[in-house]
């Protein structure tokens, strides 16, 4: 048959009613097992498929949950994402995963597909710093936890990991090596993670009685290894060098990595490297990368039971909660040379 075929098709070509043919589908006990079988045959036979999304939207209870994340081209979110998936299939429940590329309008866009379609509940790390996208999504009381973003001035659970503590644990580890002078390629600045990292850097100077001045920032646009190579092409161009570079992932540490091997400066020698989120290609980089790690498939799992647990309780019956990861340095080769 041309086109999509309905129930209505099922019923004709089986010579029954189309309740029959829902009873066939949903209460196959209700119909006799020579009418089950008939229709059941012209099912298979004409390849019909129900609409689950049309059942559920009857039912009022969908089982898709969105995860709405600032760039799938970083492994970090792959893994939370794989997190997500687990604990959700674990409960049934499906997961749909779409990218904002780190772009509030194209994260504005998806948040309002997510509540056309009514799904069940979306995991969100948020691209608009200003919070007006959430403002408006928070209208149409689909629950939403945050993921990766501590739920400031919001009353949504939220999954996240301490980034004050993870730069703190970076520079303190390049200061406690012996360096002094230092740069910090920190991505978006409107971007709290990028900020609470930076946060941690200059309070790990602090302790060490540096003053602010020895961490010269990098800005880039964006957080992958292209922006990652132009920042240390910028970072070759300054006329007094730092000795170490902390970065606010891994994807830009390895970026300035191709641009400082390039122009012959070798890490750690010349320059110690740090990078953030510790992801696969962190260790099989051609010199291992220092990172600080953070939980990110547990961070997708948590997230996605607190989801869950809300949508099952409804809004009277849950409590909201934050939960603060610890991240980890995981020390290698591209920082261990001391000063």
């Amino acid at each position: 048959m041309a086109g999509r075929v309905g129930i209505k098709d099922v019923a004709r070509h089986a010579g029954v009613s189309v309740g029959t043919v829902s009873n066939v589908i949903n209460r196959p006990e209700t119909v006799t097992e020579e009418t089950r079988l008939r229709v059941q045959s012209v099912i298979d036979r004409l390849g019909y498929v129900r609409s689950e999304s049309a059942r559920q939207l009857r039912a009022g209870r969908s089982r898709i949950i969105s995860l709405l994340v600032l760039d799938m081209g970083n492994p970090f979110f792959v893994d939370v994402a794989r997190g997500a998936e687990r604990a959700a299939r674990e409960a049934g429940i499906g997961v749909m995963v779409c990218n904002s590329g780190q772009n509030p309008a194209e994260e504005a866009e998806y948040l309002s597909l997510f509540a056309e379609h009514r799904v069940r509940g979306v995991l969100l790390t948020p691209a608009d710093a200003t919070g007006r996208n959430i403002d408006a999504f928070r209208r149409h009381r689909i629950p939403f936890v945050l993921v990766d973003r501590v739920a400031e001035g919001t009353t949504e659970c939220s999954v996240s990991v301490d980034d004050v503590a993870g730069g703190l644990l970076a520079v303190r580890h390049l200061v406690d090596t012996g360096h002094r002078s230092l740069a910090y390629v920190s991505g978006p600045p409107q971007l709290n993670q990028v900020k609470d990292r930076r946060e941690g850097a200059l309070l790990a100077l602090s302790q060490a009685g540096l003053p602010p001045e020895a961490l010269r920032e990098l800005p880039t646009d964006r957080l992958d290894v292209a922006a990652g190579r132009d920042a240390g092409a910028r970072l070759l161009g300054l006329a007094h060098r730092p000795t170490a570079v902390f970065c606010a992932n891994d994807l830009l540490a390895l970026g300035v990595l191709q641009a400082l091997y390039a122009a012959g400066v070798k890490v750690p020698q010349d320059m110690a490297l740090v990078g953030y989120d510790d992801i696969e290609f962190a260790a099989a980089s051609a010199v291992p990368l220092t990172s600080v790690r953070q939980p990110a498939v547990t961070m997708g799992a948590l997230a996605t039971e607190l989801l869950l647990e809300e949508t099952e309780a409804g809004a009277g019956g849950h409590t909201h909660r934050r939960v603060v990861l610890q991240p980890e340095l995981v020390v290698r080769g591209s920082s261990l040379v001391a000063r």
